[in-house]
């Protein structure tokens, strides 16, 4: 296991909703690795995930912070991510593509921003599409690998942060968050600075993993009836670095705040890693409920 030197914060105030940490309910605790379902026979240090019971924000108390940004994501692109995600699928961004075309107010040759572009993919995607394409990647080998292998444009992907990024405001018409905002310690102050580069009636895509998952929910139940105070959420210490899961409301009450509308919002089954049998009924519920793996939510600047 990799070393791993963390300053633990305290969190006093819900990141996106500010309410006061009498409102944070404690779901349990969480291993820095793969817990599996006999957690207590592994050997780590853990933190303890709590749950926002206004909006439904989870996310770690203390908040493991690391020292420095590549001791998570200054890894080898192959480490990160499994094979298949190498290769380039024309379709693979269609949908959101789509939904940019639907719901933007766009003229001309729209701008648009990827905040995280990773190996540049969805870069691409957009370029292909017609649009006038920006990023921010801040690992050094995800930027190398949009470089050198998918041939993205060094004058167009800058290897930054995006708390050291700086645009024109008001400059694109659309930005995109995907995968990217539960990995942001601020997520709030995220998308304050990215509506600030956004035209007035741009949009903002944000994808992220929902709170109220239903397998996540499903192995939690199974720790608590065998007396164990572990829990699934997130992974603030460990691969993928999941620091929050959100609700829809977690974005609604941020929007009531900041003065814009949330104009699109959506929840994606992704994968039920349940037996085929059962799997329709799974997503049935899932659909119903809205407890598929990830939330897609798209915010209209005013």
């Amino acid at each position: 296991m990799k070393k791993i030197t963390y300053t633990l914060i305290p969190v006093e105030n819900c990141d996106l909703c500010d309410a006061g940490n009498s409102q944070f309910k404690i779901l349990g605790k969480r291993l820095n690795g793969s817990q599996g379902f006999f957690p207590k026979n592994k050997i780590g240090i853990t933190t303890t995930v709590v749950k926002c019971k206004n909006c439904g924000l989870v996310f770690p108390n203390p908040m493991p912070v690391p020292a420095a940004l590549s001791d998570h994501y200054g890894v080898p692109p192959e480490k990160y991510w499994i094979p298949e995600y190498f290769t380039v699928n024309k379709n693979e961004y269609a949908g959101l593509l789509s939904l940019a075309r639907n719901l933007g107010d766009f003229s001309g040759k729209p701008k648009v921003l990827d905040i995280g572009a990773g190996i540049g993919k969805c870069m691409i995607a957009f370029e292909n599409g017609g649009f006038d394409v920006w990023g921010i990647e801040p690992s050094e080998p995800f930027y190398n690998k949009a470089i050198k292998m998918m041939n993205v444009s060094p004058d167009r992907l800058r290897l930054s942060s995006l708390d050291d990024s700086e645009f024109e405001e008001n400059y694109f018409d659309f930005i995109t968050f995907g995968a990217v905002l539960e990995h942001l310690y601020n997520p709030s102050e995220s998308i304050l600075k990215a509506m600030k580069w956004l035209k007035p009636n741009g949009i903002i895509h944000i994808e992220v993993p929902n709170s109220n998952w239903l397998i996540s929910e499903l192995i939690n139940l199974n720790y608590k009836v065998r007396g164990l105070d572990y829990v699934s959420n997130i992974s603030p210490m460990h691969e993928p670095y999941h620091i929050y899961e959100f609700t829809l409301k977690s974005f609604q009450e941020h929007a009531k705040k900041h003065n814009y509308e949330i104009v699109y919002s959506e929840y994606y089954i992704c994968n039920t890693y349940m037996p085929s049998f059962i799997n329709p009924l799974v997503k049935w519920y899932m659909r119903k409920k809205d407890k598929g793996m990830q939330l897609a939510v798209i915010l209209k600047k005013k």
